[in-house]
């Protein structure tokens, strides 16, 4: 065998050598492409529809002073939020800019699910809460729950800061509230309530760093 063939010889080794390597590289790019994601445990159908509806509406659960929400086509500037607690429980209310100068707010809860209700208040309402039941304005409401929790004020709400609240919620048979709030041992206020629906409710936050 004279010298060059035998470096050819060497060279197609060399080469074999690389491919061979090149596609091992390949097979196993391949293979992880192909590899099913990993199971992440079992999927809240519930919670991706809220998730999407959040990415397509914006998050009710993060509306702070400032923001805009439509509800029902009517735009509503967002003057001021409480964050209530109780034991473990939190809950918000944002207070609404009625060009009318009626008092609305939005409460924001999840229990588990979220639900979203419009308040208007109900002025010179002479009902004061503690009864199974209440007739109110052509309907009957059932005692829902009640109880006392702390809050956080931000924004334009009248309220200190910080502070307490006494309520009592009622619930009428279609699903109408009516509710009862105290702050701080101050008189009842009362409130009708209207359950709204996720598609009925459109939130356009302002810029802020915590967006």
């Amino acid at each position: 065998m004279n010298g060059s063939f035998a470096v050819l010889l060497v060279g197609l080794a060399g080469l074999v050598a690389v491919a061979g390597v090149v596609i091992a590289v390949i097979a196993v790019r391949n293979s992880k492409r192909q590899r099913p994601p990993a199971p992440t445990g079992p999927v809240d159908p519930f919670r991706q529809v809220e998730e999407d509806a959040d990415a397509l509406r914006g998050d009710p659960r993060k509306l702070a002073p400032g923001d805009i929400v439509e509800i029902r086509g009517v735009s509503y500037g967002v003057r001021g939020s409480l964050h209530f607690q109780e034991g473990d429980y939190r809950w918000a209310e944002h207070l609404l800019d009625d060009a009318a100068g009626t008092k609305r707010w939005i409460s924001v809860e999840e229990d588990p699910d979220l639900e979203l209700v419009l308040w208007t208040e109900v002025r010179g309402a002479t009902v004061t809460p503690g009864a199974p039941s209440i007739d109110f304005d052509g309907r009957r409401y059932a005692s829902d729950e009640s109880g006392s929790a702390r809050f956080t004020a931000v924004g334009t709400t009248g309220l200190n800061p910080n502070g307490t609240i006494r309520y009592h919620d009622y619930c009428a048979p279609d699903d109408a509230r009516l509710s009862f709030e105290s702050y701080g041992g101050a008189g009842w206020e009362v409130g009708r309530g209207e359950r709204l629906h996720r598609a009925e409710v459109q939130i356009y936050r302002q810029s802020r760093e915590s967006s």
